[in-house]
């Protein structure tokens, strides 16, 4: 939506380029949210526990994302629409920045010790089933409608409809127990009182590592989405001058690669121990970025479908083990 709606609705209409970089400036406002809400709803996690932050992290993200589906248009209400929009993704990345650790605890302090990378890779299948069911509607919007009725009104219906995701997700967690490590800890009171400053006074390195850690991971993620439906679908010689809907088939397709490998990332993770796994995956993404250009710059369609299907699929080999090795470099 960022690349093919939102210049087009949210912003002045003149220079297109000038639009898309407002626009994935607009995106990129969950990236500043994210951490605050990490350290938001971390607190919170800690202290009241990671269900009650779970259900309020979802609120967050749900009520954000419908929201924006219902945003009047800047021919409607002028800069206020680019300024709405802007606070509806502040409000995205600051429950983003909950769901996950809220979901990677859940999953891990419920695991056997031998498992923990296993189930830590199930809220990891979140990203691609969820990539894979949004691009899915908007590809079947564009199928159903023509250009204009998908301009007009077809984009927003995937973010309304994701009310009812909220719903399920709603209820999934109410019906939740709490984790036994967490829930032992607060029957001995022991929870810590401002667990921010404590990460930072006692766990700075680990926190370091662990930023530095996830940073390959996010940095391919986007340039595999965000930045390849850019380029595949702008106007050559810019991009590559792909419609819409045959590169949004294209990622749908390459991101089944992205699910299959994030369990298969948390038994190797489980077998063979996080750090060697993790080196030799970073190994092959670092020999991926040599491809990269050559196989996406040629324009040819077989290469730049496995260009896709390469870097997604060594994007859920990064991804899986994530979710047990973050909590692992630190205490309840």
């Amino acid at each position: 939506a960022a690349v093919i709606v939102f210049p087009h609705i949210f912003f002045p209409q003149g220079d297109p380029a000038a639009a898309t970089l407002q626009s994935l400036a607009t995106f990129a406002i969950a990236f500043i949210a994210r951490p605050i809400g990490s350290a938001l709803f971390g607190h919170f996690g800690d202290r009241v526990g990671r269900k009650v932050t779970l259900v309020a992290s979802l609120l967050t993200m749900g009520v954000s994302t419908v929201l924006i589906g219902l945003l009047p248009s800047y021919e409607t209400i002028g800069i206020f629409a680019p300024i709405l929009l802007a606070l509806a993704r502040f409000g995205q990345g600051l429950g983003l920045g909950g769901e996950w650790g809220g979901a990677a605890l859940l999953a891990t302090e419920n695991a056997p010790a031998h498992k923990r990378a296993l189930y830590g890779s199930f809220p990891q299948l979140g990203a691609p089933i969820g990539f894979f069911f949004a691009n899915g509607t908007f590809l079947l919007l564009s199928w159903l409608l023509t250009d204009q009725q998908f301009m007009t009104w077809g984009w927003r219906v995937p973010f309304i409809l994701s009310a009812a995701l909220v719903l399920i997700g709603l209820y999934v967690r109410v019906s939740l127990n709490e984790t036994p490590i967490f829930a032992k800890v607060a029957k001995a009171g022991k929870q810590v009182k401002i667990p921010l400053g404590t990460l930072l006074n006692k766990h700075l390195k680990a926190t370091i590592l662990g930023t530095f850690i996830m940073l390959a991971t996010y940095t391919l993620f986007y340039l595999m989405t965000v930045y390849s439906m850019t380029y595949g679908t702008a106007a050559e010689p810019l991009g590559l001058g792909y419609s819409r809907n045959s590169f949004l088939w294209m990622l749908m397709v390459a991101v089944i690669g992205f699910g299959v490998m994030v369990p298969i990332a948390g038994l190797l993770a489980d077998a063979f121990g996080r750090r060697k796994t993790m080196i030799v995956i970073t190994l092959l993404l670092i020999a991926f970025a040599f491809v990269f250009p050559s196989m996406l710059g040629s324009g040819n369609q077989v290469l730049v479908m496995a260009f896709l299907l390469c870097g997604l699929s060594i994007m859920g080999l990064t991804f899986g083990p994530m979710g047990a090795l973050l909590p692992e470099l630190f205490p309840t």
